[in-house]
């Protein structure tokens, strides 16, 4: 009797490597879908349509596909990658150039907002894990943070599902809400443009906002934006703080996709990298967290996603109306 070699043909290697590779290339083909549908719903934003179509799937009779086992280690790969990437976002430079009163307005306001929401949800009595990642979305980059942080308190999908959902309706509203309110009170072209920068979750929102706005102001607009997202890691060593996310055990202090994401911030700092390669950094970074988010939502059942809780629309509402008002308050007394 004969036997072959596990690596000769026939045999489960050939396959095995075959699936796996499958494995990897499902999310990102769901990251270009939801990338493709944000193209033409851009107030949707392509994390949460990959999360929903996550969720679909997860929910429809391919939930049982086997190139669907193990996907939450790879889940959790891709949004530690996207947010490396995403510091390639940050330069310093242009944070600064924002001047001593712009950095005010957005520490103040992400101190603010991240605080007094964490705190209104523990007196609400809601899941410790949800609170964290909304007052993170809420108060840095919205779906972004909340991949982020999720690393840090480990939440049920539910909990992500529900602050990506809530992250995405109140900061569509902020784009109507915060141009109309500039134009009532008589705010400058930037004085409302610092505004949207400081106030509204998303950087897709923000840019919309901005160009309602006036010309000129989506690019203050975004440079208030960044330094908020660049206060994404002491916002992670918050959260992580005292954290026993996975069955008691403490989460890492400063992990290296953290690490990562710094290097990536000192890096563009440089100046060294090409036009071209920021260009498409920036394509790199929402497929990654895309794929990821799609990969949050094969764990959703959507039944119980619906209907949200009062208490969490409650505090979103009242996240949102500290981010606005606290930024607002300082946008008109700063000069």
């Amino acid at each position: 009797m004969t036997t072959t070699h596990p690596g000769h043909l026939g045999h489960p290697i050939r396959p095995a490597r075959t699936a796996r590779a499958a494995r990897a290339v499902l999310p990102l083909a769901a990251a270009l879908a939801a990338v493709g549908v944000s193209s033409r719903l851009p107030l949707l934003g392509p994390l949460l349509v990959a999360l929903v179509i996550g969720a679909l799937v997860a929910n429809s009779r391919l939930a049982s596909h086997r190139l669907l086992d193990g996907h939450a280690a790879l889940t959790r790969l891709l949004l530690r990658l996207g947010v490396v990437v995403l510091g390639l976002r940050l330069p310093l430079a242009d944070i600064a150039s924002i001047g001593v009163s712009g950095v005010v307005v957005v520490v103040v306001t992400v101190g603010a907002t991240f605080s007094s929401t964490r705190w209104a949800g523990r007196r609400m009595g809601l899941d410790a894990g949800f609170v964290t990642l909304l007052a993170a979305g809420f108060s840095i980059c919205g779906a972004a943070a909340i991949a982020a942080v999720d690393d840090a308190v480990r939440a049920r999908e539910k909990d992500v599902a529900h602050a990506v959902a809530l992250v995405t309706v109140f900061g569509t509203a902020m784009i109507v809400l915060v141009p109309w309110g500039g134009a009532r009170l008589g705010l400058t072209t930037e004085q409302a443009a610092v505004w949207a920068g400081a106030s509204i979750h998303e950087v897709a929102q923000v840019v919309a906002a901005a160009s309602v706005v006036g010309s000129g102001a989506v690019a203050v607009a975004m440079t208030v934006k960044l330094g908020r997202v660049a206060l994404l890691a002491p916002t992670y060593l918050v959260a992580a703080r005292g954290s026993t996310a996975g069955g008691g055990v403490g989460v890492a202090l400063v992990p290296w996709f953290l690490v990562g994401f710094v290097a990536m911030v000192a890096l563009r700092s440089t100046g060294l990298l090409p036009a071209p390669a920021l260009a498409g950094a920036e394509h790199v970074t929402t497929l990654l967290l895309a794929a990821g988010m799609f990969g949050l939502g094969l764990g959703m059942r959507l039944r119980e996603l619906w209907p949200i809780p009062r208490r969490r629309l409650l505090l979103a509402t009242l996240s949102t109306t500290v981010a606005a008002g606290t930024s607002l308050a300082l946008v008109v007394a700063l000069p």
